[in-house]
C-alpha cells in the first residue's frame, strides 16, 4: 500500500458519499440544527452571564455544558453543510486532525460535565445546609478549568500520536474525522495509540460511571426519605438527564471503540447513524434538558423575550 502521510492526498468521508443523493435535504436538516443550537445556546449563556441570581455552581456547569454544544455543532455542521453543498467530500490531514481535536475535546468535557453535575446535584439535596460551603463558585469554576486542563493536555497528546503516524489509506467512514480512524488507516506500528487511546478512555468513561450511578442512586434514596412528592419530582427530572447521558455515552463509545472490537465490519450507514444521533442528542438535548427545563433559567429566559419584544412593541408605538 502507498504510503500517504506528510502528502497533499485527501481522506475520503464516506459519510459524504452516502448522504450524496439526498444532500439538498441533508444540508437544510444541518442548517436547520446549526441554527436552532446555536440560537438555544446563545440565549441560555447570555442569561447566565446577566443575570446575578443564576451565579451558582448549577448554572456554571449548565453554561458549560451547552458551551460545548456550541463548539461541537460549529465544529461539525458548518463543513458538513458546506461540504454537501459543493459536493466536497474529501478532507485533508491537518483539517482532519484539527476537528479530531475539538470533537473529543469536547466529547471528553461533556462526560466531565455531566458527572460534576451529578456530584453537585448530590451534595445539594444530600447536603442542603452545608451545600453553600462545599460547592461554591469558586470551586465550581476550579474543577472545570481543571478539567478542562486534563482533558486539553490528554488530546494534544492524543492528536500528536495520530499525526505520526504511517497512514496507507484514505476512507473514513464517517462524517467527521476522530483519531481512532486514522489508526486504523496506518499500517506501522499503532500499539502505543491504542494503549493510550483504550486505556484514557475507559479510565475516563468507568470512573464516570460510578461517580453518576452512585450520585444518582444517593439522590433517589434522599429524596424518597423527604417526601414522596419530592421523591417523584426527582425521579421525573433525573430519568430525563440519565435518558441524555445514556444516549451520549452509548454512541460515544460506539464511536470510540467501533474499530477495536472484532465484532466484523458494519455498514457505513451504521457508523454514520449512531455517530450523527450522538452529535443530535448533545446538540438539541443538552441545551432542552439541562437549560430551557430548568425552572429558574427558563423564567429568566421568557422575561428577557418579554422585554425585547416589549422594547420592540413600543417604538411602533
Amino acid at each position: 500500500m502507498e504510503n500517504i502521510s506528510g502528502t497533499g492526498s485527501n481522506f475520503v468521508l464516506t459519510g459524504l458519499v452516502e448522504m450524496e443523493n439526498l444532500k439538498y435535504l441533508f444540508s437544510m436538516l444541518a442548517l436547520v440544527l446549526y441554527l436552532t443550537n446555536m440560537m438555544m445556546c446563545s440565549a441560555i449563556i447570555f442569561v447566565i452571564c446577566m443575570e446575578a441570581k443564576l451565579h451558582e455552581p448549577m448554572y456554571i456547569f449548565i453554561g458549560n455544558l451547552v458551551f460545548n454544544a456550541i463548539i461541537e455543532s460549529s465544529t461539525i455542521l458548518p463543513k458538513l453543510v458546506t461540504d454537501l453543498l459543493l459536493g466536497c467530500q474529501t478532507i485533508n490531514l491537518s483539517s482532519c486532525l484539527v476537528q479530531s481535536f475539538y470533537i473529543e475535546c469536547v466529547a471528553y468535557a461533556e462526560i466531565f460535565t455531566f458527572t460534576i453535575m451529578a456530584y453537585d446535584r448530590y451534595l445539594a439535596i444530600g447536603n442542603p445546609l452545608r451545600y453553600a460551603t462545599l460547592m461554591t463558585n469558586k470551586k465550581a469554576l476550579t474543577c472545570l478549568a481543571v478539567g478542562w486542563l486534563i482533558i486539553l493536555i490528554n488530546r494534544i497528546i492524543g492528536v500528536m500520536l495520530a499525526a505520526r503516524l504511517t497512514l496507507c489509506g484514505v476512507v473514513i467512514n464517517n462524517v467527521y474525522c476522530e483519531t481512532m480512524s486514522l489508526t486504523r488507516l496506518a499500517c506501522g506500528d499503532t500499539t502505543i495509540n491504542n494503549v493510550f487511546g483504550t486505556t484514557g478512555t475507559l479510565l475516563v468513561v468507568i470512573v464516570s460511571l460510578l461517580i453518576v450511578i452512585y450520585c444518582y442512586i444517593r439522590t433517589f434514596i434522599f429524596c424518597l426519605l423527604i417526601s414522596k412528592s419530592a421523591y417523584q419530582k426527582a425521579v421525573h427530572t433525573l430519568l430525563t438527564h440519565i435518558a441524555a447521558f445514556s444516549t451520549f455515552m452509548v454512541t460515544t463509545l460506539f464511536v470510540g471503540f467501533r474499530y477495536r472490537l472484532n465484532s466484523g465490519p458494519l455498514p457505513t450507514t451504521t457508523h454514520i447513524i449512531i455517530s450523527m444521533i450522538g452529535i443530535a442528542s448533545s446538540i438539541i438535548l443538552n441545551p432542552l434538558i439541562y437549560g430551557l427545563r430548568t425552572e429558574a433559567l427558563r423564567i429568566k429566559l421568557l422575561q428577557k423575550l418579554q422585554r425585547v419584544h416589549f422594547c420592540k412593541m413600543s417604538k411602533f408605538i
